[in-house]
């Protein structure tokens, strides 16, 4: 893309100004065209993708004063980047602003964007790669939008706690159908070019090097401009908004709860109310996205963003991880070599089950649907996807990692296999979830260049990775990891050779608990509600189902051997299940029928805050007991990897800013309540005393 982008804008024999000395901060480029049409190039300083900030703003101001006193043909909109159009605000500019601050910010902008949609000569926004967010709402201002294949458009304010705030929630509806306009704001879900121009955002998609001819098209009066249609006429009455609005709000609350995502709630209340009246509903947009920019949800999920970003920053190396080796294309082998292959890296694949490997492809072509690859680029994945029955890879291989069966005696066969092929400098990295790397070490090639990569099932969707060191691994092993891990576009953290880990050894607890509860004759239901209410993303008996029973009861077994403090004693019930071959899902039946699809709890019950403490507090003194042991290196990693990797409910920060919130105080307090109650794995971790955690 960045190629070709290049070479279009080379091409176009413009007159390119507005750089630093002419407009201070030289985020836009504006030239003119042999035929007179006018071209804004978005290429933001110092920075890989575009955002848009006041500063980019304020300069698009001044471009829009000096093109309105001399008008061009046409003004068309691009980026520069070659990654996309823009992904959206800065978030660091909105964190922390005050109410008074984020109206003020937001009404300039709004007259900015009004500027831009006033001109009286046709506009027309170019978009390649992602225009979200705020990026939307400047293309939103344009007449026409011209997308790339490839290209994909979203409003994901929702994510963070807030809504459109730059004109989107009035452009938006007027453009397309209106509730289609709402249901994009409303999950904060992205539209793929054929959904984009089926739903009428996108007037046309071509490939760039026809960018020119569809310009022609559109300044030739070939591509009419969209005028709003029967439904957003219908949707001009109260009553229909009204209507909408009640079925809107219902879908809402059972996906985002009003309590714990007031912004979806709140951009409902504004469309029903001010639906057919673009200036009320500016006003109120503003002042709803100010008011909600101070919520504790919208303050939390901008932590949580930050955490994201903070952890695909984590390695201070490039990446020089070229081909990639897989040893077992079971379920997690063949998702993670198909993630790899996608994300541009040579990969071959061992397994002695040659059905295996044709599931594997199988499921790479999945893994590239899923993620809204065109035929071309996942040819191009298949392409660098190889099965490698014999092994042959391994020689050419950076890094090899294995994924086979949880079973030490055989890793070691694997690892001496490996040891005499593997070429000088490769790393070797297990896939492990419950065995410690000290205790499969002394049969690795080459100790400092052996580690564990942790991925989650599926590694298509979970985007964390655990980052094992042991003892002996080197320091530029862990940091070439972590460089890898980024590079593919998941989120490394760094953990220690600890029983668990980090994600496992918090989870366990959480998930054993649950089914201790069950033991004790309450509900599946009732506890499962309790976690939703909490604002967990599924309840942990629906996890345990999910996760496999059978891997549940190995993880909990390794755990109770090897953990110096006690965690909850296996359950009957969990034995009960895996003995009589019902492991959850994957069998069609565990403590939930899966028959019918994924079991939705609902119980009219009240629940307790002691069942949601119980099944919480456990996860929350496990985290604590990482943090103060070292198994992670601080407490916001902890929360960075429990969200990304079980989500936990990102609007409350993660477990242990959870905690900070609600006092350690009172966490200790209620761990001792529970200890008394019910035994010593209720026991408060040091951490919670100690004035430095706090």
């Amino acid at each position: 893309m960045e190629g070709r982008l290049r070479e279009f804008l080379a091409g176009s024999k413009l007159e390119l100004g507005g750089g630093r000395d002419a407009l201070g901060s030289g985020h836009w480029r504006y030239g003119r065209d042999e035929d007179g049409i006018g071209w804004l190039i978005l290429d933001r300083e110092d920075a890989t993708v575009n955002t848009i900030s006041d500063e980019v703003l304020r300069e698009l101001d001044e471009h829009l004063e000096r093109i309105e006193a001399d008008l061009p043909t046409a003004l068309v909109l691009r980026s520069g980047k070659a990654k996309g159009f823009a992904a959206g605000a800065d978030i660091d500019a909105l964190a922390g602003m005050d109410a008074e601050a984020a109206q003020g910010l937001l009404s300039e902008a709004h007259g900015v964007l009004d500027r831009l949609e006033g001109l009286s000569c046709p506009t027309i926004a170019v978009v390649h790669g992602a225009a979200l967010g705020a990026g939307f709402e400047l293309v939103l201002a344009c007449d026409y939008r011209l997308a790339i294949e490839g290209a994909s458009f979203g409003l994901p304010e929702v994510r963070l706690g807030l809504h459109p705030g730059l004109g989107g929630t009035v452009r938006l509806p007027e453009l397309i159908e209106p509730t289609a306009a709402m249901q994009l704001m409303l999950t904060g879900s992205t539209a793929h070019t054929a959904k984009a121009r089926d739903l009428g955002i996108a007037d046309l998609v071509v490939e760039e090097r026809h960018v020119r001819a569809a310009i022609a098209s559109i300044l030739r009066g070939e591509v009419d401009k969209r005028s709003r249609g029967l439904m957003a006429r219908a949707f001009s009455l109260s009553s229909a908004r009204s209507l909408a609005g009640a079925r809107m709000r219902r879908e809402t609350q059972k996906a985002a709860p009003k309590d714990h995502y007031p912004a979806p709630h709140a951009l409902i209340a504004n469309w029903e109310k001010h639906g057919d009246d673009p200036k009320a509903m500016r006003k109120a947009e503003i002042a709803s996205f100010a008011e909600l920019l101070q919520s504790e949800t919208s303050r939390n999920l901008i932590r949580a963003f930050f955490l994201r970003r903070t952890l695909k920053q984590a390695a201070d190396t490039a990446d020089d991880i070229a081909h990639v080796h897989i040893v077992g294309a079971g379920i997690m082998g063949a998702e993670i070599a198909a993630w790899v292959a996608m994300q541009g890296k040579r990969v071959t694949v061992t397994d002695p089950d040659q059905e295996a490997l044709g599931q594997m492809i199988r499921r790479a072509t999945e893994v590239c649907e899923g993620a809204h690859k065109d035929a071309l680029e996942t040819r191009d994945t298949l392409d660098r996807l190889m099965p490698d029955p014999r092994g042959y890879g391994v020689a050419r291989a950076d890094l090899v990692i294995e994924a086979g069966p949880e079973k030490p005696d055989l890793k070691a066969q694997i690892f001496t296999d490996l040891g005499k092929r593997m070429k000088t400098g490769a790393i070797l990295a297990t896939n492990t979830s419950s065995l410690r790397l000290a205790d499969l070490v002394d049969n690795a090639p080459a100790k400092a260049r052996f580690a564990g990569l942790h991925f989650f099932n599926p590694p298509s969707k979970v985007p964390l990775v655990e980052v094992v060191s042991h003892d002996k691994t080197s320091a530029e092993t862990r940091n070439r990891l972590l460089a890898f891990c980024a590079a593919i576009d998941r989120l490394p953290v760094a953990v220690a050779d600890s029983p668990g880990f980090l994600v496992n050894r918090a989870l366990m607890p959480y998930l054993l608990e649950a089914l201790l509860l069950l033991d004790e004759g309450i509900a599946k239901e009732r506890i499962d509600k309790a976690a939703l209410n909490f604002g967990m993303p599924m309840g942990p008996v629906t996890l345990a189902d999910q996760v496999g029973l059978d891997i549940c009861l190995d993880v909990a077994e390794s755990l109770s051997k090897s953990l110096e403090t006690p965690i909850a004693g296996i359950p009957a019930l969990l034995r009960d299940k895996v003995e009589a071959g019902d492991l959850g899902r994957k069998t069609g039946r565990g403590f939930y029928d899966w028959s019918d699809g994924t079991p939705e709890p609902e119980t009219s019950s009240r629940i307790g805050e002691d069942l949601t403490d119980r099944l919480l507090l456990p996860m929350l003194n496990a985290c604590a007991e990482c943090v103060r042991k070292g198994v992670v290196g601080s407490a916001d990693e902890a929360d960075a990897a429990m969200i990304f990797a079980t989500g936990f409910a990102p609007f409350r920060g993660g477990p242990l800013h959870y905690a900070r919130a609600r006092g350690h105080d009172e966490i200790h307090q209620r761990l001792k309540e529970f200890e008394k109650a019910h035994g010593p794995r209720f026991k408060p971790d040091a951490y919670w005393r100690n004035d430095t955690a706090k």
